[in-house]
């Protein structure tokens, strides 16, 4: 099944490579200046996100967890709660693109063996962090993904309403956010 996932996503990153831009806004997305990836590293709970095909049998409790590989690039490993009520987890590997505090990184999730084809990266920035490290956000340059996590499966509803209004400031529409659904105490 993994294979599959894999394959499917490679896939998907090919074709939607063709499609800069799509959400209908021409103005650069804006990533934060900076990123201390040592700070990123650990637990996050998706508190939202655009609704996408690779996560459609996710249901509750999505959360991801970063930390370092021997070859410095990043492990991102990925888990939800299906409707079966099973766990589906979804390894990867993550890379800075730049600079070692550059906010662009690269996903992977399809076998390493693949890693050579530049369509089977994703793009993942940060977009909007606060200074603690306790709220992100995630997108991609062509406004397609966008993922609103925390470090508790819960955000406040001001820390959230101030975040959509940055959002939108950013051409992002919040109207597509999907709330997540945690169970899981921290």
């Amino acid at each position: 099944m993994s294979n599959l996932y894999s394959a499917l996503f490679c896939t998907f990153i090919f074709i939607s490579s063709f499609t800069a831009y799509a959400q209908g806004s021409d103005v650069p997305v804006k990533t934060i200046p900076t990123l201390d990836v040592q700070r990123y590293l650990g637990t996050w709970y998706e508190v939202a996100k655009y609704p996408n095909w690779f996560q459609k049998k996710c249901v509750s409790n999505t959360k991801a967890v970063y930390s370092v590989r021997p070859d410095g690039n990043l492990k991102v490993l990925n888990s939800c709660k299906t409707a079966e009520g099973n766990v589906s987890e979804a390894e990867g590997v993550a890379r800075q693109i730049g600079g070692k505090d550059s906010p662009k990184l690269e996903v992977r999730f399809a076998p390493a063996w693949l890693s050579f084809i530049p369509m089977v990266w994703g793009d993942y920035w940060i977009i909007d962090l606060d200074g603690q490290y306790q709220i992100a956000v995630v997108s991609d340059p062509r406004r397609e993904y966008l993922w609103i996590l925390s470090r508790s499966p819960q955000i406040d509803r001001k820390s959230y309403e101030d975040l959509l209004q940055r959002l939108q400031a950013q051409h992002y529409d919040v109207r597509k956010l999907e709330l997540t659904t945690q169970t899981e105490a921290k």
